[in-house]
């Protein structure tokens, strides 16, 4: 045996976790079944042949100078948080037996290892145990202090228990002596020396601030200056309170719901690709739920329905939204089926105006490669839309805006509609997503939603801001207290503090000069 190589001793497993925590569990045998009892304990026997019982999670092997861990299938093994078949141990490993058993550390003790607690192990027990983990962070961390601390208080050397105390000691002195100087210094202030001191002090402050009458002038005149200033903020604060119930009313005729659907069409044949039915006339589903679908299909087309949020630009005509809105497939719209190259097909596209009761047909103009922007043509523009302005100046930040759009699509609509509307939905059975929005529309509950928030940064990319939003909203416009559009809605960023990104209305710019010059943005 080589010089460097340990020589063998003896291997252990000690408990983390479970009702053996704190124990330990020796492995003498050359070859180790483990079986998880019902209370949580594991079960060690020697093997006695190569055959696996039911009962067994798990297997040690010795080789060499150390053990293998082997997998028997019944449950799933962890080593050091990821799941393995078969591993060779080290020192220091930390091992998890399935779903419900306990977690244990790896000790292998010779030449180079002695079974002793070093407070660094203590604590690398305690990382090991965070890291490694599968329970909630809370319920887990707290785990981890309660029970490092109880091994410090217990496991440790009596030299190391001296000096944490003789720490502890040296700091309530620290502390002891600090509360005396602050106890002299107050006797020190309230003193006869320093009270005399003080009123002295005031007198002289009061002399200095006396009205004389050389000052009465001034200081009428300074009196109405400051009434003026007052009443001047007085009313910048009325208006600014009113803005937001001006701007959402203003803005709500020119803010569009949109739905639409897109299928896949095979390029060399035409085909769309459909629904496959049954032969009682079902549409098919696959056995992982998902339904089947082909080029040479009998049934129905296969659309992706989508909804967003788009508003119309003012002496232009045309509606502005996100590219992922106007192009939902994304920018890279090619797909396969088998040996089938598709390509995607806006099968409908229209938008609902509040109050309006009929949609209006839409179609793509233009959209930007650079940022999430679309131009949109309408087929007819209701003449009472008066459409909105675009900000000359970006936003700066800590200034408020308004976002307007329809989050959540449908479900936010129903959700405002009531309960009678809803109930007579569910008496016709039209629940379906063409014709829920056809009944929004036609009962007039159609309106955008508003949120208010505070711009947090902006640049010349993009727009950040904290006004409530989500999936649907994408497309809406993002108000000043003035009505001016400064960005256009396009993503959420929830794991951010619930911040949203906003494309700069300079793009929406861009992109009408690109469309009128007959170039791509």
């Amino acid at each position: 045996m080589d010089a460097d190589t340990p020589h063998w001793n003896a291997a252990a497993l000690e408990h983390l976790t479970g009702p053996a925590r704190g124990n330990v569990s020796w492995l003498t045998a050359d070859t180790v079944d483990v079986r998880l009892l019902p209370d949580r304990r594991l079960s060690f026997s020697a093997t006695v042949s190569d055959a696996v019982d039911d009962g067994v999670i798990a297997r040690f092997h010795r080789t060499g100078g150390t053990y293998d861990i082997i997998a028997t299938g019944q449950h799933p093994i962890w080593l050091n948080g990821r799941a393995v078949a078969t591993e060779v141990l080290r020192y220091g490993d930390v091992i998890e037996f399935g779903e419900t058993g306990p977690l244990s550390r790896y000790r292998l003790y010779d030449d180079r290892h002695r079974p002793s607690n070093t407070v660094g192990e203590m604590f690398g027990d305690a990382a090991s145990y965070l890291r490694t983990s599968r329970r909630p962070w809370p319920r887990k961390l707290g785990y981890a202090v309660v029970e490092l601390l109880r091994r410090l208080a217990r496991e440790t050397s009596v030299v190391f228990r001296a000096l944490v105390l003789l720490s502890i000691a040296v700091l309530a002195w620290a502390l002891y002596q600090q509360g005396r100087m602050d106890d002299a210094i107050r006797a020190e202030l309230e003193s006869g020396n320093l009270q005399i001191d003080a009123v002295a002090s005031a007198l002289s402050q009061a002399r200095d601030e006396a009205i004389r009458p050389s000052d009465l002038s001034a200081l009428q005149q300074d009196l109405a200056l400051r009434l003026q200033t007052n009443a001047e903020r007085l009313m910048a604060l009325e208006a600014r309170t009113g803005a937001g119930r001006r701007v959402v009313a203003q803005a709500a005729a020119s803010v569009v719901f949109l739905q639409g659907a897109y299928s896949l069409r095979d390029r060399e044949s035409g085909n769309m690709l459909r629904h496959v039915l049954g032969p009682d006339g079902v549409p098919v589903h696959l056995p992982n739920g998902q339904p089947f679908l082909s080029l040479t299909g009998t049934g129905p087309v296969a659309e992706v329905q989508f909804n967003g949020t788009g508003f119309v630009l003012a002496d232009r005509g045309v509606l502005i939204t996100n590219r992922h809105v106007a192009q939902p497939w994304g920018k890279g719209p090619g797909a396969r089926l088998g040996t089938a190259e598709m390509e995607p097909v806006m099968t409908r596209f229209i938008g609902y105006f509040p109050g309006q009761p009929a949609p209006v047909t839409l179609s793509t103009l233009a959209v930007s490669d650079q940022v999430d922007l679309a131009v949109l043509a309408m087929g007819q523009r209701p003449g009472a839309v008066p459409g909105l302005t675009l900000a000359v100046e970006g936003p700066e930040p800590g200034e408020e805006v308004i976002v307007m759009g329809y989050p959540t699509g449908l479900m936010s609509l129903l959700a405002q509609s009531g309960t009678a509307f809803v109930q007579d939905l569910q008496a016709a059975g039209e629940t379906g997503f063409w014709k829920v929005a056809e009944r929004l529309a036609a009962a007039g509950l159609i309106a955008p939603l508003a949120s208010r928030g505070i711009v947090g940064q902006a640049t010349e990319a993009t727009v950040v801001y904290d006004a409530e939003t989500t999936h649907g909203g994408s497309g809406g416009p993002v108000l000043t207290l003035d009505g001016a559009v400064v960005a256009v809605n396009t993503a959420i960023m929830p794991e951010f503090g619930g911040s949203n990104l906003g494309v700069p209305a300079r793009h929406i710019v861009a992109l009408l000069a690109s469309l009128d010059s007959g170039s791509s943005n």
